[in-house]
């Protein structure tokens, strides 16, 4: 892995779904491994408390999953930032979708046997990893429900179409969170697998450090979860890394 930034003065940012979970049919079927957690304790500790998490998911549900073990969380791409366990919920001045559009994305859903709706405090997303034929159909009922609306855009994920105010990316959560300790003065390294994380690569490349895509740089969620487990016996970066 050519480009990591020497050990004692990197950052560590990290997606969820994807990148340190295997993906699941549907968000709340995600299986946390039984040492993950005390992994990122141990690899938090080792790099000063540097280590983050960076998701579409909302803060509550990084919780749920993680716990503490990171020390800042970027949530819904940014929309909701945390800079340490238990601190304030930042959220910035981003408008939230009208009620009507809610009430309409049920119907779409219910008109798409095998569809999944997720709410989110300033967006929803259709999911479709049970049913990958009505892909193009959700994408064009969103496109027509959101026409013309400056505000709000369509984002690709996983078998899903998020609904998401215009000005939330996590490129920009990524250099938020490096503004403040015990990120601040370190290089950034991020991990994440989809085209969503491709504004925190670009973000953590130009302020001095590196990005990795899961596909390329490790193969799966396993891999990236084998890497931290190397840092941990290693005490910094492997010695392929």
């Amino acid at each position: 892995m050519d480009g990591l930034p020497p050990f004692d003065c990197a950052a560590l940012l990290l997606d969820l779904d994807g990148t340190l979970l295997d993906i699941a049919p549907a968000p709340d079927q995600v299986v946390v491994p039984p040492e993950l957690t005390e992994t990122l304790h141990r690899v938090r500790d080792l790099l000063g408390g540097a280590l983050a998490v960076v998701t579409g998911r909302p803060i509550a549900q990084v919780d749920a999953l993680l716990g503490d073990a990171p020390r800042a969380i970027a949530g819904e791409h940014g929309g909701a930032r945390r800079h340490a366990p238990g601190a304030a919920i930042e959220r910035p001045a981003l408008p939230s979708p009208p009620g009507a559009w809610r009430v309409a994305a049920e119907r779409i859903v219910a008109a798409h046997h095998g569809a999944l709706l997720e709410h989110k405090e300033r967006g929803f997303v259709l999911h479709y990893r049970a049913a990958p034929e009505h892909g193009p159909a959700l994408r064009a009922a969103l496109e027509a429900l959101t026409a013309g609306s400056p505000d709000f855009l369509i984002m690709a994920a996983h078998m899903a179409w998020e609904v998401r105010p215009r000005g939330t990316d996590k490129g920009r959560a990524l250099r938020s969170l490096m503004d403040r300790p015990p990120f601040a003065g370190r290089l950034p390294v991020f991990v994440g697998d989809d085209v969503t994380d491709e504004d925190a690569i670009s973000a953590a490349r130009a302020l001095g450090g590196t990005g990795f895509r899961v596909d390329t740089a490790f193969g799966s969620p396993a891999g990236v979860r084998g890497w931290l487990d190397a840092i941990v016996r290693a005490g910094g970066w492997p010695a392929d890394s």
